[in-house]
């Protein structure tokens, strides 16, 4: 896990990490998941181990490319975080 993740449940960068333009994917237990930065944030869950290009995306969420629109979206996948990983 990275020293200052920006979730309590995902090991998702800060903030700072996106405004370059830096997409990030990652899992927890059997649920991938994918950020892409853009005119907002778009959010992709699915679960499989594939990659994201390969996965059925399950669920797709915008939300507003800011400081706030990020914590609302780190919010809303930690309520997707499966219980018993």
């Amino acid at each position: 896990m990275r020293k200052d993740p920006a979730s309590e449940v995902y090991d998702v960068p800060q903030y700072s990490y996106f405004e370059f333009g830096n997409n990030f994917t990652g899992s927890y237990g059997k649920l991938s998941y994918k950020i892409t930065p853009g005119e907002d944030f778009t959010v992709q869950i699915w679960h499989s181990r594939l990659c994201s290009d390969l996965a059925e995306m399950e669920e797709e969420q915008k939300f507003p490319m800011t400081k706030d629109g990020f914590r609302e979206m780190l919010r809303w996948l930690e309520t997707k975080a499966p219980t018993g990983k």
